[in-house]
């Protein structure tokens, strides 16, 4: 059995790189209201594997917004996509902003952002 389990690891699929947050472009666009850009990179491979959201947290974890992706995007890589209406109260000055795949979950480590 001790000799199977290396066997079985070698033949399972590497699912280790996360998404990364390669930029945060934050904009106000009403009181404690925000859009957020996001530029996420992963080496997308298909339906089974792909980068499929991201979150904005305020700094104790709690989620303010997500922002689902439904579809892998393997020829585009970097790739943007925006969240607008995250409401953030007043007085805030940071949030964190944590990227998902799947099969993985969530990444581990987040991105703080200074909110402008």
């Amino acid at each position: 059995m001790n000799r199977l389990i290396p066997l079985l690891l070698a033949a399972s699929p590497a699912f280790a790189e996360e998404p990364v947050i390669e930029d945060v472009a934050v904009t106000r666009t009403a009181p404690e209201t925000y859009r957020f850009s996001v530029t996420i990179r992963h080496p997308d491979t298909g339906w089974d594997h792909y980068a499929d959201g991201w979150r904005v947290l305020d700094m104790d974890g709690n989620e303010l917004g997500l922002r689902m992706l439904f579809h892998p995007h393997e020829n585009e890589q970097p790739f943007t996509r925006s969240l607008d209406g995250v409401r953030i109260p007043a007085g805030t000055e940071q949030v964190q902003v944590q990227a998902r795949d799947l099969p993985a979950g969530w990444n581990a480590g987040t991105t703080v952002v200074d909110l402008p």
